[in-house]
């Protein structure tokens, strides 16, 4: 039986495109989500109708306790977690003096916290395996910083530093952690961008279009696969080039 792959923020975007991609080659999926239950619930039933199998949980991923009892649930009705894709985010737009401290934790609490919490559960099981893999998603903002979004960019830098660092510390363990730096994703995470907002991005991302989940999913599972088995503590950019670093 193919590894289980738990993705969090499962319900939309990038991490409902992971979940098909990952179920579409015959992995058991895991979507996690905290506001977006009816979606979720409704890819699950629609990865069961093409033959594979999903499980739909609600969690804060932000909360130990509430990451806690997901993983319990996983164990219970699907064993252990053999691929990790730390996905779940939000964003905030605004300068740095008008952030609030509150904004400011909350933000890190799913975007960083989330992270550590998640693959520390996840460790347990893929230590006591010999391995596993795990892909955290950034951005390329984590890569190059964007004004009025220090807030998002902070919290994406973070997370590329935990891979690289995280990679070094399990990899003796036969265990890869990588990370996805997206560029301009059409999802809703950008549907407060004006039409000529994304045209403008459109047209200075040397491709020349954005970024669909599909092409963000594609990149997580090929970090996941057997193609990639010496790849480990890499940020892969899948940004149409808008930032080459």
């Amino acid at each position: 039986m193919k590894a289980t792959v738990l993705i969090t923020g499962a319900s939309r975007g990038i991490g409902l495109a992971t979940a098909r991609a990952f179920a579409a080659l015959g992995h058991p999926v895991v979507l996690n989500y905290h506001t977006g239950q009816e979606r979720a619930f409704e890819a699950a039933r629609e990865i069961h109708a093409a033959g594979g199998m999903a499980l739909a949980i609600g969690a804060d991923v932000s909360r130990p306790e509430e990451a806690a009892a997901m993983f319990d649930e996983i164990h219970a009705q699907l064993g252990s977690v053999g691929i990790l894709v730390n996905n779940a985010a939000v964003a905030k737009q605004n300068l740095l003096t008008d952030v609030s401290y509150e904004e400011w934790r909350s933000t890190f609490g799913v975007n960083v916290d989330g992270v550590f919490l998640c693959s520390q559960w996840a460790l347990r099981d893929m230590l006591r395996q010999h391995g596993g893999c795990i892909v955290n998603v950034s951005s390329m903002w984590g890569q190059v910083g964007a004004s009025c979004e220090a807030l998002y960019s902070a919290t994406k830098a973070a997370v590329i530093g935990l891979t690289k660092a995280l990679a070094q510390e399990v990899g003796p363990s036969g265990i890869r952690v990588n990370c996805v730096a997206p560029g301009v994703i059409d999802t809703d995470m950008n549907a407060h961008l004006t039409p000529d907002d994304l045209a403008v991005l459109r047209e200075e991302t040397p491709l020349l279009r954005l970024g669909t989940p599909e092409d963000v999913a594609q990149a997580i599972v090929f970090l996941c696969s057997d193609k990639a088995s010496f790849i480990t503590g890499q940020v892969l950019g899948v940004n149409g080039g808008f930032v080459m670093v």
